[in-house]
């Protein structure tokens, strides 16, 4: 059996994560904008499980959407990062794994359990194994946000020959959108196909333009299939993504953006 890593983790954190929400100006921008309003029918939540936290940029504004919040991190500084930023708050239960493990979770103890801006990076299997874990962990009613790669729709054996030198020059000149490091193996079809599997049911699929114009992002709503969330499925295809991040930016939003699906 072929042994699948978690990839490695040598990212800085010199900004703690900010940086990576500047097309909206800021990460409170962005939850306000943005992720609030895609989740806020799952909030409050009991008990709520995020996975891959960072340094705490969503943390902070889940934690008071719950009564507990555990994070779980394979790098050891975001753990310690968002302990000493929380250290005043009860709420939280701080956990490492390995990138792929929920063990340290209680079966059937989850209302609400997110992931943004991470699992984007990881490989469909790593995905996967999380999903399978998601199926037991959640409660009977439980749902789920997960922001996760659909790189693999644009799957091009052409372009993967082009010699990287060349495609950082081309993707350089704005000839080639960029990849953004999205898990190259993971479709929206694919972790529909991976939840279906594992007793998961997803409500709902946004497929999304990341910095650029391919829809190469996805975020999913799933919940234990025979919940009281329903067995109906939508998929949308959201090209205006980055536009509605710089409305956000620009203080411009209006009531229809604010209400996006």
């Amino acid at each position: 059996m072929k042994i699948i890593e978690a990839p490695e983790i040598d990212y800085d954190w010199k900004d703690a994560g900010e940086e990576w929400s500047a097309p909206w100006g800021s990460s409170k921008a962005q939850w306000f904008g943005t992720i609030l309003p895609r989740i806020s029918e799952y909030l409050p939540a009991g008990t709520i499980l995020e996975i891959a936290p960072g340094f705490g940029r969503w943390t902070h504004h889940l934690r008071e959407h719950c009564e507990r919040l555990h994070v779980v991190d394979p790098d050891a500084r975001c753990i310690e990062a968002c302990r000493h930023r929380f250290a005043d708050d009860s709420r939280l239960t701080y956990h490492v794994n390995d990138g792929r493990s929920l063990a340290m979770i209680s079966d059937r103890s989850i209302d609400f359990v997110f992931s943004f801006d991470s699992l984007v990076h990881v490989p469909r299997a790593l995905v996967e194994g999380y999903l399978r874990q998601l199926a037991e962990k959640l409660k009977d009613d439980g749902v789920g946000f997960i922001h996760h790669s659909n790189l693999g729709e644009y799957a091009s054996p052409a372009r993967d020959r082009i010699p990287e030198r060349v495609r950082k020059l081309l993707t350089k000149a704005k000839l080639l959108d960029q990849d953004y490091q999205r898990a190259p193996d993971m479709t929206a079809e694919l972790f529909r196909s991976d939840c279906a599997a594992n007793g998961l049911h997803c409500l709902r699929q946004e497929l999304i333009n990341w910095r650029g114009g391919r829809l190469i992002d996805c975020f999913t709503k799933l919940a234990r299939a025979g919940s009281k969330w329903g067995s109906a499925s939508r998929i949308i295809r959201n090209s205006n993504f980055m536009r509605e991040a710089r409305l956000i930016r620009t203080g411009r939003t209006n009531s229809k953006l604010e209400s996006s699906p």
